[in-house]
């Protein structure tokens, strides 16, 4: 892998969860897109997805594996379907690139180990082997490694370190907010310059609202480091954990997310582009889409490049 790859604009994909819902995914739980690679018959609906971000222009796409960590698995009553869970999101990925004859590359997704948007204050051993179970699996099928919408430092060196050990370089996600730190409390200037290392290819801020993305601009193009954002379209400033809104057993089927946070209908594709337009002046590389963006607005953000 180049560690210069992000050093010019690159376009990553838009965000899978959302969009396979939208697109007739019918989940039970809090399983979402982790139920599309469980029943064979979504599993089209998967390579389509990727698809249509990398005809769009994207040339990242990241492994449908946000929902198949151990922790969300286990609570939905099906953690013995682990493995086959995350080696099948890789499976769909590979094949979509295959599909599109097409030079990009694939980011393994490697998520928070409990919750989304809140720090993870487990033992240690316990998130190390969450991270490292996940990340065996999904390491021969990737390019690099995406740590996806992280919130503390401590997390981050628990799976960078695993990481190194698997030899792959990792582009970085933190989740931000509205204060303009991560959920711990802590900077981004901090966590860059406690934890960057040599397999660092970029900094970005993970599934965070467009305002929250330019308040925090000035201070990471500070930071000598390639950096971008995948932007949610919530409506909500700050995301609530799933904990928080979820009311569905895992064998009953649950509201879309996107009832309790919101969806910004307002943001066309070529709003999103004029945004980026913005923060790639301030130095962003990295452009991509995470919660209810799609393919549209992958499109406007190729014409950057």
């Amino acid at each position: 892998m180049d560690l210069n790859f992000f050093k010019k604009i690159r376009v990553l994909d838009a965000g899978m969860g959302q969009e396979l819902l939208a697109r007739g995914l019918v989940t039970k739980g809090t399983l979402w897109s982790a139920s599309s690679l469980l029943e064979e018959k979504y599993n089209k609906l998967v390579i389509d997805t990727h698809l249509s971000s990398i005809n769009a222009g994207a040339e990242v796409i990241l492994t449908n594996t946000f929902t198949t960590r151990r922790v969300r698995m286990e609570q939905n009553q099906v953690g013995d379907l682990f493995h086959f869970a995350n080696q099948k999101a890789c499976e769909l990925a590979v094949k979509a690139k295959e599909l599109s004859k097409k030079k990009i590359l694939i980011a393994g997704s490697l998520p928070a180990q409990n919750d989304t948007y809140e720090v993870d204050n487990r033992d240690k051993n316990i998130i190390e082997k969450n991270f490292f179970d996940q990340a065996k699996i999904i390491n021969p099928y990737i390019d690099f490694f995406y740590l996806d919408v992280l919130s503390s430092g401590r997390e981050i060196e628990i799976a960078l370190n695993i990481i190194q050990n698997l030899k792959k370089t990792v582009l970085v996600g933190l989740h931000i907010k509205k204060n303009g730190k991560l959920p711990s409390g802590e900077t981004i200037t901090e966590v860059v310059k406690k934890y960057k290392n040599s397999s660092w290819l970029g900094v970005v801020a993970a599934c965070v609202s467009l305002e929250i993305i330019e308040k925090i601009s000035d201070e990471i193009k500070n930071l000598n480091i390639p950096f971008g954002f995948k932007a949610n379209l919530w409506s909500v400033e700050e995301p609530l954990p799933v904990h928080r809104f979820n009311t569905a057993g895992y064998n009953q089927v649950g509201k879309n997310p996107n009832i309790t946070l919101g969806k910004r209908e307002e943001i066309t594709g070529k709003i999103f582009c004029e945004f980026a337009k913005k923060i790639s002046k301030k130095g962003a590389t990295i452009l991509g889409g995470c919660c209810e963006t799609d393919s549209s607005h992958i499109k406007e953000l190729s014409k950057l490049k």
